[in-house]
């Protein structure tokens, strides 16, 4: 019999020695995939701009850009919220991969949305970025638009429906081993990418940092990082660590710079939720540190049986080894961060993430990240952290005598009032 809570600290990953996951096994069972594919050897569409890179059977990495083949997407339900949403992709195939837009969609409509795209594979290792492979070189100039990008595939036998869920990625559609695949009209590349790309002089977290202050979108710096276009040493990464390197280098540089602003002045919770991922996020005058609770509730995805909380932290001099919680808390951390240096502020962070049942089938990384960016919209001020402590027991499905027994920093963090506060 397996230990509470493996599943959760799994995610997939095949820790209980099943050949097959069985709770992934179910999403793909249920996802309809779309009707148009059929058992077509070609596909041409607008490229939101996407590259995957994976990792199964790492070193070897199957690489390729991900291309809707239509944008009608008829396995949706015929409803206002999806007519809507047909409007949107129509309108711009950009959305396809632009997280931070889906705040409003229904689950189903994301994965409609991310399996109607079909991945077009080739077979790579690591250091093959520096070569000169035609199928890679088209690979890396669709990575570097800012804007979707008309783009025809053909392939070597009829593209399969095997339907990737991932507690790091988006969800994935059909695959196929590309035979070749033209980009038909010139990307839109933006300055600070173009200046950096061609820096090769540069450290990838140089190059990262570059690129974030610059604005450009996490998703575009990520695919640059995996398709091999970052750094000295230009390597292929896999999709899903390149997602927490992005998140964890700009999450360092901001903690860098907020250590040097004042402490906020007034206790602040921040509360939200998308996707059945509630987010309560405590501010606490003090120097910065970062502690976060992960509470699975039963029947949320990957939890089949009782509650199980996790929780991890960081002090004021950064953390050394790598989170227990996986990508999620450096995606919520880069979130708050945000915050923080909006407001030219450093505090003590303490966060309470509840994933209920609402959430059902994974879609990634991004709905942590976007769940504390939704959360950090809400502000309310209390006197006390009591009063604070009980306002997001109101909202916290779990009872508080659970998730407050699981906390490490908390409650040996004296609360020191400024002066400037009064």
């Amino acid at each position: 019999m397996m230990a509470e809570g493996t599943c959760v600290q799994c995610k997939g990953k095949g820790l209980c020695g099943r050949p097959f996951c069985p709770i992934l096994e179910r999403f793909k069972s249920n996802a309809k995939v779309a009707k148009s594919i059929g058992n077509t050897t070609s596909v041409f569409g607008p490229s939101p701009p996407s590259v995957f890179v994976g990792s199964y059977n790492y070193p070897s990495l199957s690489t390729g850009p991900l291309i809707p083949p239509s944008l009608d997407l008829p396995e949706l339900e015929i409803s206002e919220a999806s007519a809507v949403l047909r409007e949107k992709i129509n309108k711009n195939p950009g959305f396809l991969e632009d997280s931070r837009q889906w705040h409003d969609l229904r689950m189903q409509d994301v994965i409609a949305m991310r399996t109607a795209l079909v991945r077009a594979n080739t077979t790579f290792k690591p250091a093959d970025a520096k070569t000169d492979n035609p199928l890679l070189m088209k690979a890396q100039e669709l990575a570097l638009s800012a804007r979707p990008v008309d783009t025809e595939a053909w392939f070597k036998k009829p593209v399969v429906a095997d339907l990737k869920f991932d507690s790091m990625m988006m969800p994935m559609g059909p695959s196929g081993q590309v035979k070749d695949f033209q980009i038909t009209e010139n990307p839109k590349v933006p300055n600070a990418v173009d200046r950096i790309v061609y820096d090769t002089d540069a450290l990838s977290k140089d190059a990262i940092l570059e690129l974030y202050s610059g604005n450009i979108s996490s998703e575009q710096i990520t695919r640059l990082m995996s398709i091999g276009l970052l750094g000295r040493d230009r390597r292929l990464v896999p999709t899903r660590w390149s997602i927490t390197a992005v998140d964890d280098t700009s999450g360092k540089e901001l903690i860098r710079r907020i250590k040097d602003y004042p402490h906020v002045r007034e206790i602040t919770l921040l509360s939200g939720e998308i996707f059945g991922n509630r987010f309560e996020i405590m501010l606490l005058p003090g120097s910065f540190s970062f502690e976060i609770l992960e509470i699975w509730m039963s029947q949320s995805v990957w939890n089949g049986g009782g509650t199980y909380i996790a929780q991890d932290h960081e002090d004021f001099y950064g953390k050394k080894e790598y989170s227990n919680l996986t990508g999620g808390y450096y995606a919520a951390r880069l979130s708050i961060l945000e915050y923080l240096e909006s407001i030219k502020r450093q505090a003590f962070i303490f966060a309470v993430r509840e994933i209920n049942q609402n959430y059902w089938a994974p879609l990634g990384v991004w709905v942590v990240r976007e769940a504390a960016r939704a959360a950090v919209q809400n502000k309310v001020v209390f006197e006390t952290k009591e009063e604070a402590l009980a306002d997001m027991e109101k909202r916290i499905i779990t009872p508080r005598t659970q998730w407050e027994a699981a906390t490490k920093l908390l409650h040996n963090r004296a609360v020191q009032m400024r002066l400037d506060s009064f």
